[in-house]
């Protein structure tokens, strides 16, 4: 097997050396639905000192490195700015760390963290002009900057289209184009903003005409004072261009600080408009404008680009669509459930159900006997697990993966999956549930870690495997029609649902969030298929198989002994007091940990018959269903839970599914009991 190498840059920016990442821009860029896109569970939310203007921040992860992403108010321009908008600017310059010129100030800074190392500036590709004028100012702040051109789809569909490359060139700073709605693009943006950082490459000065330099070269030979700059702590480019401008906050500073430099000063700024067509600030600005005109001009165009929409633009169209995508995650779900319920029972039919009926006639009498025959029944429950259910939706799922579907997914359903604590690269997992929780266990294992990784492993106990839906299936299906089914996935939905709100609230673990990679569309590989899905369900050779086959010793030995008496006797206030059900069901109950649909198997051998309606009425099947659908997850999945989440947290699953098992079957026992039931 071959080995994958990672490039390692360093300095890595992990821990206290963290990245500082600010998202600016102009209100419509898509600044905000790009953090949304990225962040974590839980952002951080406050606001900035003295004004209502709210921030987001979380960590992030970007490969090896981690970066604090501030999601700031919109600003429009760093001219005669007040209010909100000066203080966006203000923590851009400064962060936590005040200049001598703000030591006045009543409020504190305007964040509790520090100024950002690395820009992103999200622009709209649609609006480009007036979105580069901003970042024409943005390059006075002497900080790296990137720029992502948001909207490219949108541009697109307008016959607009920009070389990101050709602004690239002119701006000297590094231009990536984004769909943030879709997570196109991001991963890309990330890596190239922490490759900035690292080397702190600033944008390519961006100076005024030559005419406006020339006007102002006395002024700004007049402000380039060492006591200025270390007043202000400001790039001398910006501090002359704000000046000029006569900013406000710039203006008041000067006068409160260095009132004897101040009317030297502003002389010099009359002298350099009265040689300009227009007053001072007016040309700046009309400056600027025309600059960043000239640079969308030479950026863009309009027409074909001479590419057709093939079949990649569409099913993008239909996976990371916000909307549309929810209809592709549909079809992928009903894809699963068409493996789990067509060609797995197929399988199992023809494989597990066939060894079965060839040794249904050995039914030992002596202990060796009764032992090897249960030896045989833990592993034929392997077989059945393995063989019609495990592997071919393991290769489904991976073979999905690596198509790059299933990457597109996960971004459509992370912010769903916010809601409960966890990120949307779960969402393989929990699909993998529904023929198995023992590699869904495994696979959350390999992709989360800390409080998320007990959430999700906690949250797939609860998904019904194959084993319970044929439980559901058995006898929802044969009993209580298509609206109990229904009703039972229903429930399931919302339980986890519920479940997760909860979990995530108790112990609340902040982890990062990450930049979901949107990988090209390839075909599967057969021996990297391959390898995955052993990858993915070895543990079941190493884990799952002696607990497997020594749990079925032990409860045929409680039988062959005559024990089952005794433990439904030691079950009767579960049973009989609680969910209403016979005596003769305890121990079938009891079984279910070594697989589910013993249970079943059991149930009908202790009440002498499958046709269970006899016996049970409608509310007794629907709590005897509850009931079995959620408690205590099987002896398997069990297993692969200590040695993921370690003892204390498997044991907390198991107190889970019982308190949660027995208050369902309860409540089912009392609404449904006091209705009359259809065929009751």
């Amino acid at each position: 097997m071959t080995e994958a190498r990672v490039p390692l840059h360093k300095p890595l920016f992990r821990g206290d050396r963290r990245l500082c990442i600010a998202l600016v821009g102009l209100p419509g860029g898509g600044k905000t639905t790009l953090f949304e896109a990225v962040s974590s569970t839980a952002p951080q939310r406050g606001e900035l000192a003295g004004t209502h203007g709210t921030y987001r921040e979380c960590t992030v992860q970007i490969g090896f490195d981690e970066a604090s992403v501030v999601d700031l108010p919109s600003i429009r321009s760093f001219h005669h700015l007040a209010g909100d908008d000066l203080t966006t600017l203000k923590y851009l310059l400064w962060g936590d760390e005040r200049p001598v010129v703000s030591a006045h100030e009543r409020q504190g800074p305007p964040t509790p963290f520090a100024p950002p190392d690395l820009i992103i500036q999200v622009a709209d590709a649609g609006n480009l002009q007036s979105h580069l004028e901003l970042t024409l100012e943005l390059s006075l702040l002497g900080r790296p900057i990137v720029l992502a051109l948001n909207h490219m789809d949108e541009a697109a569909k307008k016959g607009l289209y920009v070389n990101a490359r050709a602004l690239e060139q002119l701006l000297g700073m590094p231009v990536v184009p984004t769909v943030a709605l879709m997570g196109q693009g991001l991963t890309l943006l990330f890596e190239r903003a922490a490759n900035a950082a690292r080397v702190a490459a600033c944008p390519l000065p961006q100076p005024p005409s030559g005419h406006i330099a020339q006007s102002l070269g006395p002024l700004s030979a007049a402000l380039n004072r060492p006591e200025i700059h270390a007043a202000f702590r400001l790039p001398h480019p910006m501090l002359l261009q704000q000046f000029a401008a006569a900013d406000g906050f710039i203006e008041d500073e000067l006068c409160q600080h260095f009132p004897g430099i101040l009317p030297e000063l502003r002389v010099l700024r009359d002298e350099a408009g009265a040689s300009l067509p227009r007053r001072l600030a007016e040309e700046l600005h009309a400056d600027r404008h025309h600059r960043a005109a000239s640079l969308a001009e030479a950026a863009q165009r309009w027409g074909s680009p001479g590419e057709a929409k093939g079949w990649r633009f569409w099913l993008d169209e239909l996976f990371l669509h916000p909307q549309w995508g929810l209809i592709g995650c549909l079809a992928v779900f009903a894809a699963v459930l068409f493996v789990v319920f067509e060609i797995s029972t197929w399988i199992d039919a023809m494989t597990t159900v066939q060894l079965a009926a060839a040794f249904a006639g050995w039914q030992p009498q002596s202990t060796a006997g009764v032992v090897g025959r249960a030896v045989l029944d833990g592993l034929l429950g392997l077989t059945g697990i393995v063989v019609p259910y495990m592997i071919p939706l393991v290769l489904l799922l991976v073979s999905l993966e690596q198509a790059g579907l299933m990457q597109r997914i996960a971004f459509v359903v992370d912010r769903g999956f916010h809601q409960i604590g966890l990120h949307g690269g779960v969402a393989v997992p929990f699909l993998l549930g529904l023929g198995c929780n023992v590699p869904a266990i495994s696979g959350v294992a390999k992709t989360t870690r800390g409080r998320e990784r007990v959430i999700a492993s906690v949250l797939i106990t609860f998904v019904p495997c194959s084993a319970r839906s044929a439980i559901i299936l058995a006898v929802a299906g044969k009993y209580l029609g298509a609206a109990g089914v229904f009703g039972m996935f229903a429930l399931t939905l919302i339980l986890i649902a519920v479940m997760g709100r909860l979990l995530s609230r108790h112990k609340r673990e902040l982890g990062p969030g990450r930049v979901q990679e949107i990988p090209a569309y390839a075909l599967p590989a057969w021996r990297p298929l391959l390898r995955e899905t052993w990858a993915r369900t070895s543990d079941i050779l190493t884990i799952v198989t002696p607990l497997l086959v020594g749990g079925s010793v032990v409860l045929a030995l409680l039988a062959h002994v005559g024990a089952d008496v005794v433990v439904n006797t030691l079950l009767t206030p579960v049973t009989v007091w609680w969910l209403g059900l016979p005596l003769a069901l305890g121990v079938p109950i009891l079984f279910g940990v070594l697989r589910k649909e013993l249970s079943l198997v059991m149930i009908y051998q202790a009440l002498g018959t499958q046709e269970i309606d006899r016996l049970l009425d409608p509310a007794q099947m629907i709590t005897l269903l509850v009931f079995l659908s959620f408690y205590v997850p099987c002896i398997s999945t069990f297993a692969v839970m200590l040695r993921t989440v370690g003892r204390r947290d498997a044991w907390f699953s198991v107190a889970l599914s019982v308190a949660v098992a027995l208050l369902l079957a309860g409540a089912a026992r009392l609404v449904f009991g006091g209705l009359r039931m259809p065929g009751g």
